[in-house]
């Protein structure tokens, strides 16, 4: 697929989940301040179909927003909520970040109402995880005809079915990414791998294609940039692995160069760590870790390694 095709579908998926949203304020938000960038212009580009359209957002004003709106909606078509373990979602801020409060195990779904906790990215490489499996039941049966075709058919397309601290995840293959924003370079310096970089920007229209990206993607080999989340870089390798990506040791060395600089017996640093493969059993992992460090005053590397054992 070319630049400019690739620029129309993308500027066609975009119209179509702004003629989904009915508040015009958030609607011009989103259509003014969006950036799409990720995984989804790489499985374009390799003719691959898409999983997710990761969307980004440009300021924090518009995060907030954004995420208010649809959190709303999602509180809206769950009456229940208030009555089951998880209670009411709600935005709040945390200092310059935007997040989504989950009372009990931190994710919630349309399709089971005390979901365990699955982060966009790591979904569903935990084979075996009953709760995730659950959970992403409605999502697999989807997979068997066109996804688009059926939401349209049977639901509101683009109603929120995810929500995580991090994230919300839309039918209709959308993911609003609130974790991050600002431009797309600021963006970008949360990313690990180069193929990942280019972007698509709302109010221009227009697609960005790194070089060294599209070199990375043609190739099909991983080049490590340099992350915030080496740890995260370290276990997304085996999503790329197991998809005929390859690397090479002096990646992987860079990967690990970075993880050693890092404290991860303190729960703040690991739990931060694990942004974007968080699944159901690192989040039980955490909360472990942290009672542990409550009871005790401190972790050590072998109790860590114990839960992992226990839990793997």
């Amino acid at each position: 697929m070319n630049k400019r095709t690739l620029e129309i579908e993308l500027a066609r998926k975009h119209q179509d989940f702004l003629n989904s949203i009915e508040d015009k304020e958030i609607k011009k938000l989103v259509n003014d301040n969006s950036i799409i960038t990720g995984g989804c212009i790489t499985s374009m580009l390799l003719g691959e179909k898409v999983s997710d359209y990761d969307y980004y957002f440009t300021d924090k004003e518009t995060v907030l927003k954004v995420a208010n709106y649809f959190v709303s909606l999602f509180n809206q078509n769950h009456k229940e909520l208030p009555n089951s373990k998880v209670g009411i979602p709600k935005v709040y801020t945390d200092g310059d970040r935007v997040r989504i409060m989950i009372k009990s195990a931190g994710i919630i779904s349309e399709s089971t109402k005390d979901a365990k906790y699955e982060y966009f990215e790591g979904r569903p490489d935990e084979e075996g995880d009953y709760y995730v499996n659950e959970t992403m039941k409605v999502l697999s049966e989807a997979d068997k005809v066109d996804s688009d075709l059926m939401e349209t058919l049977s639901k509101k397309p683009y109603r929120p079915i995810f929500l995580t601290d991090n994230a919300i995840t839309l039918s209709n293959r959308i993911q609003l990414v609130i974790r991050f924003y600002g431009t797309p370079e600021e963006i970008h310096r949360n990313f690990d791998y180069v193929h990942c970089t280019n972007y698509w920007v709302s109010k221009t229209r227009k697609l960005t294609l790194n070089q060294d990206a599209v070199e990375s993607i043609l190739a099909k080999e991983l080049r490590y940039i340099g992350s915030k989340y080496p740890i995260c870089s370290v276990i997304r390798l085996r999503k790329f692995l197991s998809r005929g990506w390859k690397v090479n040791a002096g990646q992987i060395l860079k990967i690990l160069l970075q993880v050693s600089e890092l404290k991860l017996t303190n729960i703040k640093v690991l739990d931060d760590q694990l942004t974007g493969v968080d699944t159901a059993y690192f989040h039980d992992m955490i909360i472990k870790l942290k009672h542990q460090q409550d009871k005790s005053g401190t972790l050590t590397m072998p109790y860590i390694i114990s839960i992992i054992d226990r839990m793997w």
